[in-house]
């Protein structure tokens, strides 16, 4: 629980998939942190967490109050075996809770959970090199890794993609 007493992060079931497919499609259809453009339905959600899950990976969301207010994941960076120490996250807050601390009580966890998970780095890779999300992880202590210029098109203009990384070993 945070300060406050409200907010819980804990890992994702099965039970959760409706809240989080809610909260993604919002993201799908109004911004540009993601490049899908359909929103997949919960039954792809509930896989989603059981296949992370198989893997020993970790999937949070956060609770406010009842209300999953914002979901993070860890996943493998690439499927290439060498790139088993290296971990892709996303995170995702509900449009009624953005600026009110999740990304950063998510994030938190993540790296935290991601190191037990056995990943060594961390990559975070932002769609439309999104300014919020450059502005969490780089808080989080991410640093700058890339940019790749016009690589997507959504809402009829071309978008950027942003690479950050941070090492987990270390604090």
């Amino acid at each position: 629980m945070d300060a406050g007493g409200q907010r819980l992060i804990r890992s994702a079931g099965a039970a959760d998939a409706s809240a989080i497919a809610a909260i993604y499609a919002h993201h799908v259809a109004h911004g540009t942190a993601t490049f899908d453009t359909e929103a997949p339905d919960a039954v792809f959600w509930r896989g989603k967490i059981q296949s992370i899950a198989a893997r020993h990976w970790p999937f949070l969301v956060c609770e406010d109050g009842s209300a999953v207010a914002g979901y993070a994941y860890a996943t493998q960076f690439r499927d290439r075996a060498a790139y088993a120490i290296t971990c892709e996250n996303s995170i995702y807050v509900d449009a009624d809770h953005t600026g009110q601390g999740i990304g950063s009580l998510l994030l938190t966890e993540l790296l935290d959970a991601a190191r037990h998970a056995g990943f060594e780095q961390m990559i975070a890779v932002i769609g439309g090199g999104e300014p919020s999300s450059v502005a969490l992880h780089r808080k989080c202590g991410f640093a700058h890794a890339g940019r790749m210029q016009n690589v997507g098109m959504k809402f009829g203009r071309k978008l950027d993609t942003v690479y950050m990384q941070r090492g987990l070993l270390t604090d």
